[in-house]
Formats: C-alpha cells, sequence, structure tokens
C-alpha cells in the first residue's frame, strides 16, 4: 500500500509501464477533445483537412461577439442578481435562446451543451459554481459581488435548478486574459521549452522535475519538463499546445477561488471575500465541478477512461484494485497537493505497517507454540490445591486458582519472551517511519515542484479583522496598516483556553472515576447473578461491560469536545486561517486522545495496584472496594481494553465516513428518481448532480488525520500489551484508502484543490506520540506485566538461583511463590464472603492465597512486604531507566543516520544548480562578447577592460 505512483495501478490497463510524474497545469482531459487521447474513447472521425486557421479565425469573432455582450450587460444590467443572466433549467439544459456562438453561426458541439460542463454555448468550461437561493434576502450583496466578478474578466451565467426554482446556479468561467494574469500573480509553474536564453533573466529560474507519467496522463510530452512561474512577457517560451487546456481544471478553479476571496461584497472597509458570503448565508455552497460521471457502461480496457473522475474510480476508488499501488499524480494532479499528501503519507504508513504487522503476529505466534511449554501457565492449570481469596466483597467466593487456567493461557500469547525485543522494535519503528517519511516527502515535493514553494503571506482572519479593528500598527513585511492584538489581551484569552483544556480533561478524568465505580460495583453483582456462565465469570463481564460502556462515554464526548473545542479557539481570537487550524488540531487531538487513552492508562497503570490486602483493603468513598486484577495478572483486562475499543471505533468511524454520506446521497436519488425517473435524474447537468452531493468536511482533512493519528498511538502506546495492534491497524487502512479515495471521488463534491507542502502539525504530534510511546512500553513490561516478578524469581529465587539460567525449568515454583498467605479470620466484617469455603475439602477454610509479596499471618510484621518485592520493585524501577535510555540512544541514532534527502534527489538538485550557474555563466559572458563588438565595431575602446 505504499503510495506511489507506480505502474502496477496503470499497466493493467494500459498494458505499459508508467512514470512518475506530472507538472502541474498541463492539458487537461477535455470532454470536446478525446478524440486526441490514448485513454479516450474517440466520438469524431478524425480527417486529413487542417482546420485550425478557421477555428482561429471564428475564435477570434467569439471572443468579440463574447466582448461586445458583456459590455451590454454591464451597461444594461448593473445588478445581475435578477433574471437577466437566468436560464430555466430543463432536463436537457438546454434553451430556445440562442447562445452567442450561435449568434455568429458557429455550431456547437451537443455533447458540450448537454453534459453540464460548459456554458450553454458549448465552449466555455465551467471553472466554479456559486449558488444562493432566491427567497435569500441578502441581495444587495450579491449585486455588489457578482458585479465585480464582472469587473475582473470572468464571465458569468445562471441557471435556476431543475427541482427547486428557488435555487440558483451561478456558473463561472476564466477566460485565457484572466487566467495568464492571475496565474503570474500566484507564481504558478508552468512548464516551458528550455533555451540558454531564458537563463539571463535573474530571478526567473527553472527547475526539472522528475519524468512526466505519459501512460496515466497522456497529454503529456514524454520527456522530462522545466518548470517556472508563469509569465505573460515570456510565454512564448511555455508549452502552450491549446490555451484552453494549458491549464488544467484544478489550476482554473484554484485561480477562480483566489479572485473570488478578494472581491467586495460591499461599499465599505474589508468587507470582501466568499468565504464571508458563505458564512451569512448570501450563498449555500461555492465548488468546483467533477469532471462528469465516474462510471461508465463501456469497460475502461477496451473504450478508455471517460475523464480523469472515470480513471480515478476504476484505478483508485475501485474495491477491485484494494492490492495495487495509488496513482498518485493523478489524485493530485485531479484534488490538489494538499489532498495527495494525505494519501502519501497514509499510503506510506500502511506500506510501513506490514513489517510491524508481521512482528507482532509472530510474536502472537510464538506464544501459541511455546504455551505447552510455559511452565507458569501449566503451574496454574495445576493448581487445583490452592485456594485464592474472593475478588470482592461478600458475594464473590472462593476459587481454586486452576480455575483460571484458560486466562492464564491467554496471557501468555501476549505477555511472553519476545514482548520486551518486540516493545524495543516499534519504538525504533516509529522513528524509522518517522525519518523515512520525511525522505518520502521530500522526493514528492520535489516531485510536484514544491521545493520552492512558498505560502504567500495569509490574510488576516474576518473576525480578528473586525474584533481589532480599531487598533492598528504597521504590518513589518508588507508595511501596510494592520489590526493589532495587545500582548495582555492575547495572554488572558490564552490561559481562559487552557484553563477550558483543563477543565474538559478533568471531565474526562470524572468519566473514567465513574467507569471505575461502575467496576467495583458491578464484580459483585455479577458475582450474585442467576447464571452460572456469568456468575463464573464475574470479572471478565464486568470488563466487558465497563470497555463497551467506555465506549459510548467516548463517542458522546467527542461531540461535546468539537463544540468546546470551537469556543475555546474562538476565544482565542487567531490572527490567520492556518494559526486557526493548528490551534483547534492541537486541543482537538488532546481532547480525543486523553478522551481514548485514559480508561486504558488507568487498567495498565492503576488497576490492582492499590487495593490493600485482604484485612486491610482501600476503598472509594471508605464505601466501595477498589477492584482486583485477575489471578492470572491484569494484562488481559488491558488487552480486553485494547482490543474492544480498537476494533468499534475504526468500524464506527468506517461507518460514519462512508454509510453516512451514501445514506444521505441515497435518499436525494430516491426522492429524484421518484419525482423525475430515472431517465430524468441521467440527464440533470452537472452541477445539479455535484450540488446534490455531500460537502467536505468543514474543517477539511482533519477528521481524516485525526482518525489515522488516533490510530498509531494505539498502535505504539500499548503495544507490548497487545501486539496484535499494528496488525488490526493495517488491516483497517488496507480498508481506509479505499474507503477515502471512493469517498472523494464519489460521494463529496470536488473539493477545491490546495497546495501544501507538508502535514502540517501531524508531524510534531506523530513525534510527540512516539516518544511516549517509549515511556509507556517501558511502564507496560515493568509494571503491567510480570515479565520482571519472573526474571528475579528465576535469576533470584528459582532453582536456577546463582547459576545465570533463566529457562523454563527455572521457573519451577514461580506460581507459589508469587501468591502470599491470609488467615480468614481476619477478614473484616464486609468484606467477609458468605461461603466459607467447605465445598473445597469438606471443612471451613482457614487459609487463602492472594497475589502480593507479603509475610504470612504469624509472622513478627503479619502481612508486611517481604524482601523479594523490594528486589521485584527495584528491577522494575531499573528495567525503566534502562529501556528508556537504551531506546532514546537507538532512537536518536537512526534519526543520525538517516538524512532527511536521499543521496540521488540531492544529487540532481546539486545537477539542477549547476547547470543553472552555467547557464547564467555562458548568458553573460555572452552578452559581454556581444557588447564588446559593438564597442570595437562603433570605434570605441577601453583600457583595463574585464573581462
Amino acid at each position: 500500500m505504499e503510495a506511489s505512483s507506480s505502474g502496477s495501478t496503470i499497466s493493467s490497463v494500459t498494458g505499459g509501464k508508467a512514470k512518475s510524474h506530472q507538472p502541474e497545469g498541463r492539458e487537461d482531459l477535455q470532454v470536446n477533445q478525446l478524440e486526441t487521447q490514448i485513454w479516450i474513447k474517440p466520438d469524431i472521425q478524425k480527417t486529413d483537412v487542417d482546420f485550425s486557421e478557421i477555428l482561429n479565425a471564428i475564435q477570434e469573432i467569439a471572443k468579440d461577439v463574447n466582448i461586445f455582450f458583456d459590455e451590454l450587460e454591464g451597461v444594461n444590467s448593473p445588478s445581475k442578481d435578477d433574471d437577466s443572466l437566468l436560464h430555466h433549467g430543463n432536463l436537457t439544459s438546454t434553451s430556445d435562446d440562442a447562445s452567442r456562438l450561435e449568434v455568429v453561426g458557429e455550431e456547437v458541439p451537443d455533447k458540450n451543451k448537454t453534459n453540464g460542463l460548459y456554458f450553454r454555448d458549448g465552449k466555455c468550461r465551467i471553472d466554479y459554481i456559486l449558488v444562493y437561493r432566491k427567497s435569500n434576502p441578502q441581495t444587495e450583496k450579491r449585486e455588489v459581488f457578482e458585479r465585480n466578478i464582472r469587473a475582473e474578466g470572468l464571465q458569468m451565467e445562471k441557471e435556476s435548478s431543475l427541482t427547486n426554482s428557488d435555487i440558483i446556479f451561478v456558473k463561472l468561467h476564466a477566460p485565457w486574459e484572466v487566467l495568464g494574469k492571475y496565474a503570474e500573480l500566484m507564481n504558478v509553474r508552468m512548464p516551458f521549452r528550455i533555451e540558454k536564453q531564458i537563463s539571463r533573466f535573474r530571478g526567473w529560474l527553472p527547475r526539472k522535475p522528475m519524468k512526466l507519467d505519459k501512460e496515466t496522463l497522456p497529454d503529456l510530452e514524454e520527456n522530462d519538463c522545466y518548470t517556472a512561474p508563469f509569465s505573460q512577457q515570456r510565454i512564448h517560451h511555455f508549452i502552450i499546445h491549446n490555451k484552453d487546456t494549458f491549464f488544467n481544471n484544478a489550476t482554473r478553479s484554484r485561480i477562480v477561488h483566489h479572485i473570488l476571496q478578494r472581491l467586495k461584497y460591499e461599499e465599505g472597509k474589508n468587507k470582501i471575500g466568499l468565504n464571508r458570503l458563505l458564512s451569512n448565508g448570501s450563498y449555500e455552497a461555492a465548488f468546483p465541478l467533477h469532471e462528469g460521471s465516474y462510471r461508465s457502461k463501456n469497460s475502461i480496457k477496451t473504450h478508455g477512461a471517460e475523464n480523469h473522475r472515470h480513471l480515478l474510480y476504476e484505478c483508485w476508488a475501485s474495491w477491485g484494485v484494494w492490492y495495487k499501488y495509488q496513482p498518485l499524480d493523478l489524485v493530485r494532479r485531479y484534488f490538489g497537493e494538499k489532498i495527495g499528501l494525505y494519501f502519501a503519507w497514509l499510503g506510506w504508513y500502511t506500506g510501513m505497517l506490514f513489517p510491524a504487522a508481521f512482528i507482532g503476529l509472530f510474536v502472537f505466534l510464538y506464544g501459541v507454540t511455546t504455551l505447552n511449554h510455559c511452565q507458569v501457565s501449566k503451574e496454574v492449570c495445576q493448581a487445583t490445591d490452592i485456594i485464592m481469596c474472593p475478588i470482592c466483597d461478600k458475594y464473590c467466593p472462593f476459587m481454586r486458582l486452576s480455575d483460571s487456567c484458560i486466562y492464564a493461557k491467554v496471557t501468555h500469547l501476549f505477555d511472553n519472551g519476545a514482548t520486551v525485543f518486540f516493545a524495543v522494535f516499534m519504538a525504533v519503528w516509529a522513528t524509522v517511519f518517522l525519518e523515512f517519511w520525511k525522505r518520502r516527502r521530500a522526493v514528492i515535493a520535489y516531485d510536484w515542484d514544491l521545493i520552492d514553494w512558498e505560502e504567500e503571506e495569509e490574510e488576516i482572519r474576518p473576525q480578528f479583522e473586525a474584533k481589532y479593528s480599531k487598533k492598528e500598527r504597521m504590518n513589518p513585511i508588507s508595511g501596510k496598516p494592520e489590526p493589532y492584538q495587545a500582548f495582555a489581551d492575547k495572554c488572558s484569552r490564552l490561559i481562559v483556553s487552557a484553563s477550558g483544556i483543563f477543565f474538559m480533561i478533568c471531565v474526562v478524568i470524572a468519566a473514567v472515576f465513574g467507569i471505575v465505580i461502575y467496576r467495583v460495583v458491578t464484580v459483585s453483582t455479577f458475582a450474585a447473578f442467576k447464571w452460572a456462565l456469568i456468575r463464573n465469570n464475574s470479572q471478565v463481564a464486568t470488563t466487558g461491560t465497563a470497555v463497551c460502556i467506555n465506549f459510548c462515554i467516548i463517542m458522546l464526548l467527542n461531540v461535546l469536545y468539537e463544540k468546546v473545542a470551537l469556543f475555546l479557539t474562538n476565544l482565542e481570537q487567531p490572527r490567520t486561517e492556518s494559526e486557526w487550524e493548528n490551534s483547534f488540531t492541537l486541543k482537538m487531538f488532546l481532547f480525543q486522545f486523553v478522551n481514548l487513552n485514559s480508561s486504558t492508562f488507568y487498567i495498565a497503570f492503576f488497576l490492582g495496584r492499590f487495593t490493600g490486602h485482604p484485612g486491610a483493603y482501600l476503598r472509594l468513598i471508605n464505601r466501595w472496594r477498589l477492584e482486583e486484577c485477575h489471578p492470572s495478572g491484569c494484562l488481559i483486562d488491558l488487552c480486553m481494553q485494547m482490543g474492544i475499543i480498537m476494533v468499534l471505533k475504526q468500524t464506527w468511524n468506517n461507518f460514519m465516513e462512508l454509510g453516512y454520506p451514501l445514506i444521505q446521497n441515497w435518499w436525494t436519488r430516491r426522492k429524484l428518481r421518484q419525482e423525475y425517473g430515472t431517465q430524468g435524474k441521467t440527464s440533470f447537468p452537472q452541477w445539479e448532480k455535484d450540488y446534490n452531493l455531500q460537502p467536505m468536511n468543514a474543517y477539511g482533512l482533519f477528521d481524516e488525520y485525526l482518525e489515522m493519528i488516533l490510530q498509531f498511538g494505539f498502535t505504539t502506546i500499548f503495544v507490548a500489551a497487545f501486539p496484535l495492534a499494528p496488525l488490526l491497524a493495517l488491516l483497517n487502512n488496507i480498508i481506509e484508502i479505499r474507503l477515502d479515495a471512493y469517498k472523494f471521488v464519489t460521494q463529496w463534491r470536488r473539493p477545491l484543490a490546495s497546495r501544501a507542502k507538508d502535514i502540517g502539525i501531524w508531524y510534531g504530534i506523530l513525534e510527540g506520540i512516539g516518544i511516549l510511546s517509549v515511556i509507556t512500553n517501558a511502564f507496560v513490561i515493568a509494571v503491567t506485566s510480570d515479565f520482571i516478578p519472573r526474571l528475579v524469581y528465576a535469576y533470584k529465587y528459582g532453582p536456577c538461583a546463582g547459576q545465570g539460567e533463566a529457562g523454563q525449568k527455572c521457573m519451577v515454583g514461580y506460581v507459589n511463590a508469587s501468591l502470599s498467605v491470609f488467615l480468614v479470620s481476619d477478614f473484616e466484617n464486609r468484606s467477609e464472603p458468605t461461603s466459607n469455603g467447605s465445598e473445597f475439602s469438606g471443612s471451613p477454610l482457614k487459609y487463602c492465597r492472594y497475589r502480593d509479596y507479603r509475610d504470612p499471618p504469624h509472622s513478627p510484621v503479619p502481612y508486611g512486604y517481604t524482601l523479594q518485592f523490594w528486589h521485584v520493585l527495584a528491577a522494575r524501577l531499573a528495567f525503566i531507566i534502562v529501556f528508556e535510555h537504551l531506546v532514546f540512544c537507538i532512537k536518536n541514532l537512526i534519526s543520525y543516520l538517516i538524512p532527511d534527502l536521499p543521496k540521488d534527489l540531492r544529487d540532481r538538485m546539486r545537477r539542477e544548480k549547476y547547470l543553472i550557474q552555467e547557464m547564467m555563466y555562458e548568458a553573460e559572458l555572452e552578452r559581454l562578447q556581444k557588447e564588446r563588438k559593438e564597442r570595437k565595431k562603433n570605434g570605441k575602446s577601453y583600457h583595463n577592460e574585464w573581462p
């Protein structure tokens, strides 16, 4: 599942070898030019006649006519919110009115007029869609906004919805002149012909990306391609086969969105931006169009792809290709670099899970194969004469130690000699994963022309501007006045926000405390249950029901946390959108992480640790006796907690991610079928189909990243207690990639293509989880598992003491040595069981056993700690210190040894820099020689001339 553009996805269709890259902004797959593509089925018969000159003349005439009509619209209709541009929708998306090109006699392809991707003239491609309701009262703002849209040179066309006449679609198209102007302002890098003369333009230097993906994207050149920021002055240097397809659809939509974000909608100060109009309800939605249907009646192998969306569905989002590599270049081309990087990271994470899952499965299988040779589980199963003290007050009976034989064997599957090795391996694995991801990200950034890309200075958030508009100071970068937040105000808001975070963490702790109370109360309840199955397994039933209740609480608190995080983030008043996003992300991660893992931390490090001993139990509010571990240990409870939570949460997340949009879209399609029939629905234009899809999450990729980061925490933090966690994560991620792909391609509106260089704040969170995992695994091995007590017994107290051996024969007698003796008559009145234990030997029991290292009741200090207890405690502390220092040293050594840039990439970058310097030197030398010849020709000569 490694995220790369391997040919395994493409070659199954084309039978060829796919390459790895395509630069931004090459020719797009246009529906009206499908006959020129390798992948696209031909619809128009080719001829030998060259109509280029005729088409150019017609385009010039059409352009003049368009300008003429635009000028008429600008004069006669200052407000476009009326119906002057409105065409009433019908099932064929055509009208009796003559389009502009039809006026001059051009024949418009019917396919372009009916597929919903073009204006009514069938020639101007729709780059962006705005949706509003006529009944909405924000008419004046829309009028000003749309007037400014036309003033920027964008072409506009309106059409009412087929299903609701109150809904109006505003179709926007950016002509070549507008695209060129803003592509230059936005520094959009485009491919161009490399010539020596170009290098004399300082500050406008090219870089050379990797080879283009010819077979995935057949409209590209086979050779490598240089790219540089687009410049209208040097337009003749760029590789332009067709101006309509020079900027791809994603780039066109991004340029239009950039324009809309900077247009005024009120004649006032800073009343600008499409986002504000969406937030105040002036427009209902704004989105770029999908490139047509993702399905086709014909096979892609025989007829080719209808469009990029169809190609993505067949080669990426289809379940039949779950085992193939992702076509990342095509994903990036269609959805943008930000979404492409998410899938690249998810694919890399999934690929790196393979060795972790294999080793974890090996540890589990090692436990299975050595189960019959485990001396400890053998002694537990054979201990029919050892009677254990009740694990709860009154209703819990005495029990034989052999009754916990099954739990002892299950514990051995996860807690065996390979557990420590696996914990060290996973700590190193987390470091290797992050270090190699940095290398992979560098290759992708180079591949996608992001090395030199820097985010432009962000605009101030409207809320920040409205709050602090009265106080201004000069921006040190732009030199313009901007709203200013005083330091005292910022600190006070941060303190309040931190207090809110602390309060919510306390709420989580309170919820965990409630689960603890539930556990200590229900143990007695299940022990007195009528059903023998539950009565005999009261502790397992308690743990299982507590985990399920805990999961329900987690899901309910997640809804609350989102609202609290929004409130606290808005209370802080971040200055820019990226600051707001980082602050919100950190809060949500802290809330979700604490919410998801708090009960796991309790079971791992507190359950059964502070219960006291029989006759002197510690109690909550002097009433409820704290819960004890099972006679076979607490690790079985931790395994159940992790397994149930992990499976339930991943199942629930997958349902909510895909099931909810599927149900919503199915209900919408059902209503349309009832009203218009099957044929009517299929004739809807593309903007109508996309509007009926679900919008992308308001927080973008936040939910997708958060789910995977929390899973990464589960996979690494308590992996010593549950070695199968990487395997479960791997199986989930194989499904997750295709679920997300299917959702993006089929169930969501097309998101705006955004650029990004990395995964942002999530990388720092991953590093923090990697550090925490080392600490928690050290404590799990030392405190939760029986690894240290067994080691101390083998070397100090067992049959092999002093011999330097620790085999299974050295563990003989370990179970008896790990149990202490208690005099039954020393029970407190409220702890005394209702049964006297006569069912075991025919007479009342005098003694019972419990897990601890304490002196017998007749010793000088009854129930005091033995020397073995202090030896075990010292060994546990020593193991934690040694384990942490050793693993951290290994992690730091690996981080140092693995460079952030691969050697071949570094060499390529140096080679490019060298070539550019050589080109600049040659161009400068040529210029000086030319000037010298001109001076000699003019009879001028200078002494001390250089060179």
